[in-house]
């Protein structure tokens, strides 16, 4: 496929001793430009998109695996800026998102009039910043977490919400304060998270889907989502000095 591994970064780079060539190894990422990526590949945290983002775009191409990060208007308009000036693409993958292409030329054409994404997945899948879960027991059910604007749930489910984000930004005319998301906790999936996505649309104009996406317990990202996203980086070729829904 033409694809050639430049680096790999890691906090903790002694969990990557047996699984990466010392050489590919980046002990530091202020080193980054020394190995002349032309796509970085971000799957850490916001706070790196935060840190780095801008520096990133600078060199390459930048696919971002957090775009929950991008909630933050100014670090958002910060991208969408140094995408621009140095030309190079912002790429947001769909990731568990279905329909986003669709979204997005529904949203291009200015007839996106509502977007709602709602996330349900087994309590021990959910990463949160606020103590909203320390209470869960096995059998209790469905219990809706969080019901609002996407901005205002990527902070606190950073790791869980990144399909909403990427609704955000495919639905760029209502974006993060537009775009309602509903994060729910149900003992029930046991073997799968379920994504819902509901799309209106001027003059009656309605879809509405439902992805199950298998999933072990405790993990964060289902099982078919790391195909979508390989699918994503495939297509990070350059497109402009933009963001790109892949």
């Amino acid at each position: 496929m033409g694809l050639n591994l430049a680096f790999v970064w890691n906090r903790n780079s002694e969990k990557l001793k047996d699984s990466v060539p010392a050489e590919l190894i980046l002990h530091s990422l202020r080193e980054f430009p020394q190995r002349g990526a032309d796509v970085i590949v971000e799957v850490c945290h916001p706070q790196i998109v935060k840190d780095f983002g801008a520096q990133f775009l600078s060199r390459s191409h930048l696919l971002v695996g957090s775009p929950s990060a991008l909630s933050d208007p100014d670090l958002n308009q910060k991208l969408r800026h140094a995408a621009k000036h140095y030309g190079r693409t912002l790429y947001v993958p769909s990731g568990a998102l279905w329909g986003g292409p669709d979204i997005q030329k529904l949203n291009d054409c200015g007839t996106l009039t509502a977007l709602t994404v709602r996330m349900s997945k087994h309590p021990s899948c959910l990463r949160l910043s606020k103590d909203l879960l320390s209470d869960w027991s096995e059998g209790e059910g469905r219990r809706v977490l969080f019901s609002g604007p996407v901005a205002d749930i990527c902070p606190i489910a950073p790791n869980n919400v990144n399909t909403m984000a990427a609704a955000a930004i495919a639905g760029s005319t209502l974006g993060f304060t537009g775009v309602r998301g509903e994060l729910v906790s149900d003992t029930a999936l046991t073997d799968y998270h379920v994504v819902e996505v509901e799309v209106t649309g001027v003059d009656g104009f309605t879809v509405k889907t439902v992805r199950r996406n298998p999933a072990k317990l405790g993990a964060v990202t289902g099982n078919a989502t790391y195909n979508s996203f390989w699918s994503s980086l495939l297509l990070c070729r350059g497109h402009g000095g933009r963001v790109y829904l892949c």
